[in-house]
């Protein structure tokens, strides 16, 4: 049975992990090619971490990644492949000047706008010095989390044909979520940096988030773009466990023992409402069969 560790097990390790994301996730928004809602900056996770997958600086290939089965940091640059240990006690500016440093050592010379992104952490990346914590178990109980909510959203979206985003680690917000897009401009009403870019058509997200000190458990969600903000008839919402909050505009399943095979239906469920909510007219070409003949692996 999975382990699902509360916010208050292990939230200054997973503070430090948010940190380091971060920087993987900083250095791919400079190096990688820009897409629609921030879909090129997200972190695709591994099965030992995650990464910030093929990049390129120059003529120069490289591939950051963070492996929480044996606590490091891996740099790879071309041929040349350095670890950097993730332990207790470490800053993240020793973090920050340690990857960057390695990268110009194998010829990457990049730039990082050192203030953290949608976090209330108050220092920078190149020069706080608070020691952080770490522990690998709950590390590690946290990857497990995030693999199986990619597993379960990918699960669900990968039938639909439509526009996607496919589920990742967004850096920011520290979430597992995917998107689906649909052709409808809709420009976000506030020049805002992030919002701009993420909020200008309409879409639907699905997502997994670990809690934070108000909410202790992890749990999915489904927010809709345009923000709904009204009540909505949820009389077809399932699992039991599964709710609306208005005021968020967001659907909600807090992830326990007994809700975690229930997933499907949570998805499934909202998906439905919010589409007949938002009028999506052209929705039944998203659920047009595959045409796939099934392979008996003879």
């Amino acid at each position: 049975m999975m382990q699902i560790p509360l916010h208050s097990d292990w939230h200054d390790t997973k503070l430090t992990l948010h940190l380091i994301s971060q920087l993987l996730g900083k250095i791919r928004l400079q190096l990688a090619p820009p897409e629609p809602q921030w879909g090129h900056v997200s972190l695709p996770l591994t099965v030992n971490g995650f990464t910030t997958g093929l990049l390129f600086e120059g003529e120069r290939a490289l591939q950051l990644d963070v492996d929480l089965l044996s606590s490091c940091l891996v740099v790879h640059v071309e041929d040349q492949t350095d670890a950097i240990p993730i332990e207790a006690g470490k800053t993240i500016k020793s973090y920050h000047d340690d990857l960057f440093n390695r990268l110009r050592t194998h010829g990457v010379d990049i730039r990082i706008n050192p203030k953290p992104q949608e976090m209330t952490f108050q220092g920078l990346l190149d020069t706080d010095e608070t020691p952080l914590a770490y522990d690998a178990a709950y590390a590690r109980q946290g990857l497990r989390l995030f693999q199986r909510a990619a597993h379960e959203q990918l699960t669900y979206l990968s039938k639909l044909r439509c526009r996607k985003i496919k589920p990742a680690l967004f850096w920011g917000t520290f979430d597992v979520s995917s998107l689906v897009i649909y052709p409808i401009e809709h420009p976000f009403p506030e020049d805002k940096v992030i919002e701009r870019v993420a909020f200008d058509e309409q879409l639907i997200e699905f997502g997994f988030w670990l809690g934070d000190d108000v909410t202790e458990r992890p749990s999915y969600f489904v927010l809709p773009y345009p923000f709904l903000f009204r009540p909505l008839p949820t009389e077809t919402l399932k699992p039991e466990a599964a709710y609306y909050d208005a005021e968020k505009s967001e659907f909600f399943l807090p992830l326990d023992e007994g809700t975690s095979g229930e997933v499907q239906a949570f998805l499934s469920t909202s998906f439905d409402i919010l589409m007949d909510e938002m009028d999506w007219t052209m929705r039944d070409h998203f659920f047009i069969p595959l045409k796939l003949e099934e392979e008996s692996g003879e």
